[in-house]
């Protein structure tokens, strides 16, 4: 039995020593050298609906086998990959604060629990199909991801592997979109990525309004000075402080982030 114990202790040791290796190791020319891409760097950020059917709830496993395909295509690509994951597939703090007797801070910090389970899924997903990934989380969960640390983060990118940031900002009252351009801005993104399942920003919401037109650009200003509902104005503000533009897109039409990529003419972008 002690001969058993100490095997057990040195095979965890050479593992830990493997993981520590791999993160210090020197960047390989895979991951130094980059496609010709206008943006070497990109944040998406994914809704909690992106995980179920519209309208579900939840984590259904088609959706999220489709998500994690369209991400490794993503991947395949060029840029390195920052993602961060909303939890309303779950539960919005908000909401559900003003529908039953739980404070919003509680309420809150239970939708940063869910963006947690949602990007574990993920994780696991896109690593069934061979990407590397890792979670890093706002709030610590020391037993399923790692902690929020910004250089680290940036590590992770540079080594070739996705990188989601869960938990929100780890503070109650902010939107997982505010948190996307936090952490966009932290990790020095050259591009926003909100995906959704309309085509960008409408002059109207166009499940209401079929009349509605969509706009190809708009600038910071306008979308906080006609309060267009398209992202927290907390979100918009950062990106506009930081230089980043943002893409509305819709993820579900096949080669839309690729073309964002390239610069070409997609969705609705955000920008001066």
């Amino acid at each position: 039995m002690p001969f058993l114990w100490i095997n057990k202790a040195i095979g965890l040791r050479l593992e830990n020593a493997k993981r520590a290796t791999e993160d210090t190791a020197p960047l390989t020319s895979k991951t130094k050298s980059m496609p010709t891409l206008k943006y070497q760097r990109i944040l998406l950020k994914l809704s909690g609906e992106s995980f179920c059917k519209p309208g579900g709830f939840g984590i259904e496993g088609q959706a999220i086998e489709s998500l994690a395909e369209r991400i490794v295509r993503l991947v395949k690509g060029g840029p390195q990959t920052a993602i961060v994951v909303g939890g309303g597939n779950f539960l919005r703090g908000a909401s559900f604060s003003q529908n039953s007797h739980i404070p919003r801070t509680t309420a809150d910090y239970m939708g940063m629990l869910a963006t947690v389970m949602n990007a574990c899924a993920l994780q696991e997903t896109l690593e069934k199909l061979g990407q590397p990934t890792r979670v890093l989380s706002a709030i610590e969960v020391s037993a399923i991801c790692e902690p929020f640390i910004r250089r680290r983060a940036i590590r992770h990118l540079e080594k070739g592997r996705v990188t989601i940031l869960a938990g929100g900002t780890g503070n109650p009252f902010f939107s997982t979109d505010t948190c996307a351009a936090l952490r966009a801005a932290e990790i020095g993104a050259d591009l926003m990525i909100k995906a959704t399942k309309v085509d960008g920003v409408y002059t109207d919401d166009p499940v209401k309004n079929p009349d509605a037109k969509l706009i190809k650009h708009i600038s910071y200003q306008e979308v906080l000075s006609q309060n267009l509902k398209v992202m927290d104005p907390a979100a918009v503000s950062l990106c506009r402080e930081n230089r980043i533009p943002i893409v509305v897109l819709n993820i579900f039409k096949d080669g839309n982030i690729t073309r964002a990529l390239n610069g070409e003419d997609v969705g609705t972008i955000i920008s001066d």
